[in-house]
Formats: structure tokens, sequence, C-alpha cells
């Protein structure tokens, strides 16, 4: 078992996962804010041999170099590509450190969220109604724009409603494809969905002035990507041209820290992440506590 693993700031663990999380150290330390800066990371790390963290703060290689003790850490989010990482991987090869972090857990309440922005929207059960009378998702032409985990849940809840979908990925999917969800290259995709979602890996934008003038007016754009997936001056330029709409899940989705888009009544940003649940908490502790576990045995 570890000597002490440190939760460097706050993940959502329930009491029944912190218990469990007790069973494989010594002691089990945690914080109930983020750490400012890599000083306060190195001092709430300290003598651990364990560390945990989410996606909202990040262990520098200097951080990693100046804890000898630690010989693992938990990212409890998921791990995109090193070069967008939250933990220097680099450096943490290098010192023999262990990453290990947590895939598809809040993908359910992503889909939850899509489907209910789009029948809000398309009715009018919220502030706003898209049209005079109201439109069903059944017949409308959808593109989905990656098919990961999330875009795979978000195209089959939406073929579910009875929505013509259709799909773009670096690579082809051919169970997608056997569901009847056809693939279509992102521009053609783009001329003909009346909606688009984009669920992208963090760090990847693929909508660009071009993206967006073979997307065209009167269109829906919904990002539920840990970052903006389009360029948000040329986002600007297309919401000012025509009605069109862009919702995103969380204030990351929108990604807007110059307020490019601040204040657009166009622009639908929810406060909260919509793949932040009660279940998603609960999948999240249970694949992170069976890391470590997993870690343990192998050690």
């Amino acid at each position: 078992m570890f000597r002490k693993i440190v939760l460097i700031e706050p993940i959502g663990f329930a009491k029944e996962s912190m218990d469990a999380l007790g069973t494989l150290a010594g002691s089990v330390v945690s914080y109930a804010d983020r750490p400012r800066g890599d000083q306060e990371v190195i001092e709430r790390i300290g003598d651990a041999d364990a560390a945990l963290l989410t996606y909202t703060s990040s262990i520098s290689g200097a951080a990693l170099r100046a804890c000898p003790n630690l010989r693992y850490v938990g990212m409890c989010n998921t791990l995109y590509s090193e070069s967008n990482a939250n933990v220097d991987m680099k450096t943490a090869r290098e010192l023999g450190i262990e990453v290990r972090d947590v895939k598809d857990y809040g993908d359910q309440g992503v889909a939850e969220y899509v489907v209910a922005e789009l029948i809000s929207f398309l009715h009018g059960y919220g502030t706003r109604r898209r049209s005079e009378i109201a439109t069903e998702l059944s017949g409308l032409k959808i593109g989905v724009v990656g098919m990961g985990t999330t875009g795979t849940l978000v195209a089959n809840a939406l073929v579910f409603f009875g929505a013509n979908v259709s799909y773009f990925s670096r690579t082809r999917k051919p169970d997608v494809e056997a569901k009847g969800i056809a693939f279509k290259p992102l521009i053609e995709l783009l001329e003909d969905s009346a909606i688009v979602c984009t669920c992208l890996t963090k760090g990847t934008v693929l909508l660009g002035p071009e993206e967006f003038r073979a997307f065209g007016d009167g269109k829906i754009l919904v990002n539920t990507s840990i970052g903006p997936s389009f360029d948000l001056a040329a986002a600007k330029a297309w919401l000012d041209s025509g009605e069109n709409e862009i919702f995103c899940d969380s204030p990351e989705a929108l990604g807007d820290p110059r307020g490019i888009l601040s204040g657009n009544d166009h622009v639908t940003a929810r406060r909260t992440c919509s793949g932040i649940t009660r279940q998603a908490y609960e999948r999240l502790a249970a694949t992170a506590i069976e890391n470590i576990k997993k870690y343990l045995r192998e050690n």
C-alpha cells in the first residue's frame, strides 16, 4: 500500500470512496480548494508517494522534481494527449512516476445535455424557441463531429428521437455506420446539417472561417468539447451574419477569456459541466481506485 495519498484539490469523491482510498494508504489527505501555482502543489504533495488531481489543476515538471517520494499520480480526468495533459508526462517518465487517467466517466450526462438543450430550444420549453411553431428532432439533419465515446452516445440518442444523423471522424467507424449513421467529409457534413454537435478531444479546433462558410445560415452549433471546437473570431462573424446559435455545455466549452462572444444573445454557455453528475463521480471514483489497486498489485 502507499504510505500517503494526497488529493491536491477537490475531486468529488463520496465518503465511501474516501473510505476505500483509506484502505490503500497509511494516510489520506484531501484539500477543499485548488492549489495556486507550483509552490502550493509542491507543499500539498510534500512527502506523499501518491497524488490525485482532476482537470482543474496541474502538476508541472518542476513540481514533480521537487517531490522525491512521489511514485504515482492519479489523474481523475481523461488524458487525451501528452501535449495538453495537466501532468508533465515526459518528466514523470524520466522520474519513473506512474501516471494513470480515467476515461468514459461523464459521457452519459453530456448526451443527455445535448438532447435536453435541443428539445428545449426547438420546442420553446425555456425562454426562447427556434421558430414560431415547435419543431421536433424527428427528421432533422444533425451532424456529429468526433465519434469517440461521447460522440457515439450523442449520435445514438439523436437517432432514438428520429433525427437523420451523420458523422465526421478522423477514422471511419463501421459499427456506427452499421446503425445507419452515415460518414461524411467535414465540409459536406456542415453543408448538409441543420444542427452540428462537436464532441472533440481537448485542444482540437476544427471550425474556422471556411468551415463556418460551409455551415451557412440558420444553423445551430452545440459544443461539448473541453475547450472551444471553433475559432472564436470566425464564430463571431458567423453569428453576426445571420440567425445562428451556439450552445456550450460548460464555460470551458466556450473558452472565451477575452469576451469575444460575451453578451451575444445567440450564445448559450452553461455555468456547470454537463458531464459532472452523481453517477459520473461514482464511475470516476471507482476507476481511480481500481487504477491504484492495479498499480499496487503490479508493483
